[in-house]
C-alpha cells in the first residue's frame, strides 16, 4: 500500500504533472483545485502528506494550513508548500503556519520528489518499513503474515489492512468513516457499522486466549491502538 499523497493546486498542468510522476513512485495520488474543498476533504480523509499551493481559490493554501495545524487529528500531518512566492519573508511565513518545507515554482520534480520521501520517511518511518511491531504484534508485510508473541495469528484479508493501517499510525485515533475511506475505499459504499463488525473479528483474533486488547475504543471518536498496551508488553 503506497502512501496516499493529496495534492491542491488549481494550475491544471502542474497537477497533472505532479499525478504522473508521484504515481510514478508508487504513491497514491488525490487532487483538489479549490482550498475549501480540500478543507471538506480533509475533514472525510487524512492522506499521508499534502502538497499544498499558496494561492488557491475558495480558501488560501496558507489559511487552509493554519486550519490543519489546529485540528488534533491533521495537527502532525506533513505539508509541503508550493508557491511562487521566493521571498525570505513570505517563505519564514509559510513556514511559520506551519508547513513542514516550502517548494518554489518553477521547481525540479526530482527535488519535490526527493522531498516527498524525505518527509514522509520522517512523519511515519512505518509506512516504509517491512516489519511493522507494535508491543508483541508483528506484522510481516514481504511474508505477509501476523504474529503475537511469536504465534501465528490468521487473519482475513479485511482484517489485515485493518491492522495494517492502525500499526501505519499506532495511538492515532480514526473515526468510523476515515477507516472506511482508508482501508476499504472513497468508492466503497457500505455502512458504518461494518467497521464495528470488522473491529470486533480482529480483536477475538488478536486475543484468542484473553489476552490484553490492543485496540482502544475512543467514545464518540473512533478506534485507534492503545499505546498503554504496547507499553505493558515491552
Amino acid at each position: 500500500m503506497g502512501a496516499r499523497i493529496l495534492v491542491v493546486e488549481d494550475e491544471e498542468a502542474l497537477t497533472t504533472l505532479l499525478r504522473y510522476n508521484l504515481e510514478a513512485e508508487g504513491y497514491e495520488v488525490e487532487t483538489v483545485t479549490r482550498g475549501d474543498e480540500a478543507d471538506t476533504r480533509l475533514k472525510e480523509r487524512i492522506p499521508d502528506l499534502v502538497v499544498l499551493d499558496w494561492m488557491l481559490p475558495g480558501l488560501s493554501g496558507i489559511e487552509l494550513c493554519r486550519r490543519l495545524r489546529a485540528r488534533p487529528e491533521t495537527k502532525q500531518l506533513p505539508i509541503i508548500m508550493l508557491t511562487a512566492r521566493g521571498e525570505e519573508s513570505e517563505r519564514v511565513r509559510g513556514l511559520a503556519t506551519g508547513a513542514d518545507d516550502y517548494v518554489v515554482k518553477p521547481f525540479s520534480v526530482p527535488e519535490l520528489l526527493a522531498r516527498v520521501k524525505s518527509l514522509l520517511r520522517r512523519a511515519s518511518p512505518a509506512r516504509l518499513a517491512s516489519i511493522l511491531i507494535f508491543g508483541d504484534l508483528e506484522l510481516d508485510r514481504d511474508r505477509h503474515r501476523v504474529t503475537r508473541s511469536g504465534r501465528p495469528i490468521d487473519l482475513g484479508p479485511t482484517e489485515y489492512r485493518l491492522l495494517e493501517f492502525f500499526l501505519e499510525h499506532p495511538g492515532r485515533v480514526f473515526s468510523r468513516e476515515q477507516l472506511l475511506n482508508s482501508v476499504w475505499g472513497r468508492d466503497v459504499y457500505i455502512d458504518e457499522r461494518t467497521v464495528d463488525v470488522h473491529i470486533g473479528r480482529l480483536r477475538k483474533l488478536l486475543s484468542p486466549g484473553g489476552e490484553a486488547d490492543p485496540i482502544r475504543t475512543v467514545r464518540g471518536a473512533g478506534y485507534a491502538l492503545d499505546e498503554q498496551f504496547a507499553s505493558a508488553t515491552e
